[in-house]
Parts: structure tokens; C-alpha cells; sequence
């Protein structure tokens, strides 16, 4: 069980906003190729993110608003980083992580194409104690600047799988002993609140308007859905995810065998 490691994006990626930059110098400074600051600009999140570039030896600059703004196009609160790609792992690097995870899950996204809900679910899962995340090489999102804005830093932390198939990926790690699940709104799905979520295992979040393919859901073990009884008859991938995830995390800390 491998997948060849590659990089998310071959491009440096353009990282900005003072939280985000300063997490990205905190958590991997390796990774900050330079970082702009807007010239003028004092005190705190400023002088902190200046004194990370001095302690890692991270070269900045301080720069005029125009030439900020021409590097993101977006709010940027006065400072733009420059980062190197970020290398994925593989399938096998992932199992691994979970031996030593605190809670030993998965999250593999199913052509989820909106960047700012893969961020979100990256934050969810890292905060909680997940192993990684999983996306295909094609037809997701892009790990680009909204994603890694809205990761809040969890993107640079949080080990990333690229796979070309994610239904052979997913017959993989079924070989490999991890329980398979999937979140539906289908008929047959069972509710979140009464399913038995045994660990190791996988969750499989779908595509923003589809859900997850037939191909991919036939791979999974079981569906579980998210009862809604407040007049909502759906939530946003990066919600139902958060939802989803919580209840793994109550589960990690169940004795085992005791059902849920």
C-alpha cells in the first residue's frame, strides 16, 4: 500500500493575513521561502511575526501596500509569506501516523472542490487529534492560499495523501484493518447519534453539491447520516464533517467493546 510522495501544489504558494503567517513561522519555518510586511506597520502580531523571521532565519522585507496588494488580491492585513510546496505523504506514511494519533481517523474527501472547506475540515480534524487527510489528485480542491488561510496553520501540521484512485485507496486501508465509513443523506444511512464507530477507521466526506460518488460509497462499510429536526435539510461539507469527526472523537475515548 503506496502512492509515489509528491508536492501539493508545485507553485510556491502566496500565504497571507497576520495569523496564518505567523502560525506558518511558528509550525514550519522551513517552508517560509519570505515573508512581506507593510511598511509602518508596529506592535504586535507585527513585531512577532518580524522577530520569527529573525529567529529562523526567514528573510523579510518591508513593503508599500501596492506591491502587497499585487501578491493577493484579497484582505491581507498587511502581510504576505511566500512558501515552498508542501510534500505530501503516503498511504502507508498515513497508517502510521495513526498507531500514534489521539484520535486514530482518517478524513478522505471525496472531490471536495471548495478550498475553504478543506481548510476548515484540516483545523477540525488536527484540533481533535486526527491522523490525516486524504484528496485525490484530481477534481479537489486546490491546497492554495484559502485553504491554508482557513486551516488556520493545520494544513503546514496535519499529514496530506494525494491519491490518483481513492476507491482503490480506500480498498487499501480496508485490507489494511481501518473501518470504512462514509456520510449520506441516502435512505438505509444510519444516524450518527445510535452507529457503532469502531477505530482505527476512515470517514469519507463527498463533493459539496453530489455528495460522495457510487463508486467510492460502494467501498464503505457503513453511512452514517446526521438527523436534522431544525427545519435545515442540509449542512456545508466543512459542518457535517466537524459533526461527523466530534462523534469519532467521543468514541476514542469509549472502552472498547463497549459499542459506541
Amino acid at each position: 500500500m503506496t502512492d509515489t510522495p509528491h508536492f501539493h501544489d508545485e507553485q510556491p504558494t502566496i500565504l497571507a493575513g497576520r495569523h496564518p503567517v505567523e502560525e506558518a513561522l511558528r509550525d514550519s519555518p522551513g517552508r517560509v521561502l519570505n515573508v512581506l510586511v507593510l511598511r509602518g506597520h508596529k506592535g504586535g502580531p507585527t513585531d512577532r511575526i518580524l522577530d520569527a523571521c529573525r529567529a529562523s532565519g526567514v528573510r523579510f522585507k518591508l513593503a508599500e501596500k501596492a506591491e502587497l496588494d499585487r501578491l493577493y488580491k484579497g484582505p491581507h492585513q498587511g502581510v504576505v509569506a511566500l512558501l515552498a510546496p508542501m510534500e505530501n505523504v503516503t498511504l502507508d506514511d498515513l497508517t502510521t501516523a495513526m498507531e500514534k494519533a489521539p484520535l486514530p481517523l482518517i478524513v478522505a474527501l471525496d472531490q471536495v472542490q471548495d478550498p475553504h472547506n478543506v481548510g476548515a475540515l484540516a483545523r477540525t480534524l488536527l484540533a481533535l487529534g486526527g491522523a490525516g487527510l486524504i484528496l485525490p489528485k484530481h477534481g479537489a480542491a486546490r491546497l492554495g492560499p484559502g485553504a491554508l488561510k482557513a486551516s488556520a496553520g493545520a494544513l503546514s501540521r496535519l499529514p496530506v495523501a494525494r491519491v490518483t484512485n481513492l476507491a482503490q485507496a480506500l480498498d487499501a486501508l480496508a485490507m489494511h484493518g481501518l473501518e470504512i465509513h462514509c456520510a449520506s443523506t441516502g435512505p438505509g444511512a444510519t444516524s450518527c447519534y445510535e452507529a457503532r464507530l469502531d477505530l482505527p477507521a476512515v470517514l469519507v466526506l463527498g463533493n459539496e453539491g453530489q455528495g460522495v460518488r457510487p463508486g467510492v460509497a460502494k467501498r464503505c462499510g457503513s453511512r452514517l447520516t446526521i438527523p436534522m429536526t431544525g427545519g435545515f435539510d442540509s449542512l456545508n461539507v466543512a459542518q457535517a464533517g466537524a459533526i461527523l469527526i466530534s462523534h469519532f472523537a467521543r468514541a476514542a475515548l469509549q472502552p472498547r467493546g463497549s459499542g459506541r
